[in-house]
């Protein structure tokens, strides 16, 4: 791939370009927003003149509604040899450019599963896709020499392919990306209104939970208008879950004891459940799951603190798999959590307190 076309300079346009412009691709840069586009640009994304010819490659970067006709344009134009677009949404644009009479063959629909709670092109990053699962659903209508140019694209951006069937693809994103998405919101929008006693006592629990509600609404809105029945089906379940556990909750305000031991059950097997579930999210890496264990320290809100907990860590040879830090109400502290093979935790621990550290249990 020498040249590249993106159409929508959002945050995943965006940052597509510049991966592929970083590795030496020629990227043009065009969006219904010519500002956009500028930005991009003078972010070092590519160039927001038009191409003289044919690209290699179009990547559309448009949201849902508009891939379809976006593509069709293209095509029409002959902007590129072949086409792609990332939207969440697979099944739908597709049928959508069959309905249009639109040649399939040059065309793959993909979806890097990557993003952040901000958009636009100020918030893209050429590293935004390194590491992660980017989705390629092609048909027996595809042409190899377009399935190879996304796959390509994938490389350049340091992702990893994964091939599905589209309705496939938007049956899972409903539970493992939309769906999380709405039950974020609807957590965080029972804060909007609480008593501030309440939410000034907010951990790290609920910070987790309502992170991704911080997300654009009108963005959202756009996604899920185009795959509103598998996230209906998800929310479905998920609403009797719901509808049993309060029942099980309501058990346990009982007087009758029979009552109460049976809502104790319902919450431990929703629990366990959960438990069951939350084993299977992959690891590190794409891996199976791994057990850590934690290793707690308090830390003061200064400067080259972590990178001293980091240095000491190494000193020890012990290899930090993951951290979190959880910060103190009205205090200029809090608490780094080090997740480490729990083999290492004794020799961390011990060398962190020999280093000055004081932990916590």
């Amino acid at each position: 791939m020498r040249t590249a076309l993106v159409i929508g300079t959002g945050l995943i346009g965006t940052s597509a370009a510049l991966a592929l412009a970083a590795r030496g691709v020629t990227v043009h840069l065009a969006d219904h927003d010519p500002d956009r586009a500028s930005t991009a640009a003078a972010l070092g994304a590519g160039t927001d003149e038009a191409p003289a010819g044919p690209v290699d490659l179009a990547v559309v970067a448009v949201p849902p509604a508009h891939v379809a006709r976006t593509l069709a344009d293209a095509m029409r134009r002959g902007l590129a040899r072949g086409y792609i677009d990332v939207a969440s949404v697979k099944g739908g644009p597709r049928r959508e450019l069959e309905a249009l009479g639109c040649d399939l063959a040059p065309y793959i629909g993909t979806h890097p599963m990557a993003g952040k709670e901000k958009s636009g092109p100020l918030a893209a990053s050429a590293d935004l896709f390194e590491g992660r699962p980017w989705v390629l659903t092609p048909t027996r209508d595809s042409d190899t020499e377009v399935f190879n140019l996304a796959l390509e694209l994938i490389a350049l951006c340091r992702a990893v392919p994964v091939v599905m069937d589209a309705d496939g693809h938007d049956r899972a994103v409903a539970l493992v990306s939309h769906t999380p998405q709405l039950v974020s919101s609807m957590v965080a929008a029972r804060l909007e209104e609480a008593d501030e006693t309440a939410v000034r006592l907010c951990g790290q629990g609920i910070r987790d939970v309502t992170r991704i509600a911080a997300s654009d609404p009108r963005m959202w809105v756009e996604i899920l208008s185009a795959n509103p029945g598998p996230v209906a089906d998800v929310l479905s379940g998920l609403a009797a879950d719901l509808e049993e556990t309060v029942q099980a909750l309501r058990a346990l305000q009982s007087g009758d004891e029979a009552k109460r031991r049976g809502g104790a059950d319902g919450i431990e097997d929703v629990l366990r459940r959960g438990n069951t579930g939350r084993e299977r999210v992959p690891g590190k890496h794409g891996s199976a799951p791994a057990a850590y264990e934690v290793v707690a320290v308090l830390i003061s809100d200064q400067p080259g603190q972590l990178a001293r907990i980091f240095a000491d860590a190494g000193h020890a040879g012990v290899n930090i798999e993951d951290v979190r830090i959880e910060h103190a109400t009205g205090q200029q502290a809090g608490l780094v959590q080090l997740m480490v093979e729990p083999a290492s935790a004794d020799t961390l621990a011990r060398t962190l307190v020999e280093r000055g550290w004081s932990l916590r249990r």
